[in-house]
């Protein structure tokens, strides 16, 4: 898939936001990149997972493991297209971990899925899981790299589309400068900042 193939599906699904937003990481952007919108969407996003299982073909994985809640649905939709077992890791008690009686075995080939990477954060809390458990993490898959390349996960990582968004630390924000209403999105909820 061309890059404007895919960024006509984030926009057919409303992915991709403009406006004024303050990141999880506290800096401010003109752009917020939400992938769990385009998974209300069947169609669209069976399109976009078989697009990014096809960058995995071919590398003997035995299992498709992603961080909750985002990429429950992706880590399930990407097994299905390599014909692999589907699992997810969840935070508990602010750690991630292995819950519902999931594991995985020694030597167990696994690639790890995430919506967006932006720090590679929970990403790398996966890799920790699946390393615990004495697996291989073989590769990291994303639908979308905001770390354009940067995010340094020690194994190979694909995604769909790379983007290098603008972000602006709060004091030299130009949009706070514009007075426009700072929006807070994320996994959580949605505040209107003043």
């Amino acid at each position: 898939m061309s890059r404007d193939e895919i960024m006509a599906i984030f926009k057919r699904t409303g992915v991709l936001w403009e406006g004024h937003f303050v990141l999880t990481s506290g800096l401010h952007s003109a752009h917020y990149l939400q992938c769990a919108r385009v998974q209300q969407f069947p169609e669209e996003n069976t399109i976009l997972c078989r697009e990014l299982a096809e960058k995995f073909e071919g590398m003997d994985i035995n299992t498709v493991i992603g961080p909750a809640i985002g990429a429950i649905i992706m880590s399930y939709e990407i097994s299905r297209h390599l014909g692999t077992r589907a699992l997810f890791a969840e935070r508990e008690n602010g750690v991630m971990t292995l819950r519902r009686s999931f594991a995985l075995e020694k030597g167990e080939r696994v690639l790890v899925v995430e919506d967006v990477i932006t720090t590679g954060g929970s990403a790398q809390e996966v890799i920790e899981v699946v390393q615990q458990q004495g697996a291989i993490p073989v590769a990291v898959g994303a639908l979308v790299d905001r770390s354009n390349g940067r995010a340094g996960l020690g194994v190979p990582v694909q995604s769909l589309i790379t983007f290098d968004i603008e972000t602006y630390a709060p004091e030299i924000c130009p949009l706070c400068r514009q007075g426009l209403p700072i929006i807070k999105p994320g996994s959580r909820q949605i505040t209107v900042m003043p």
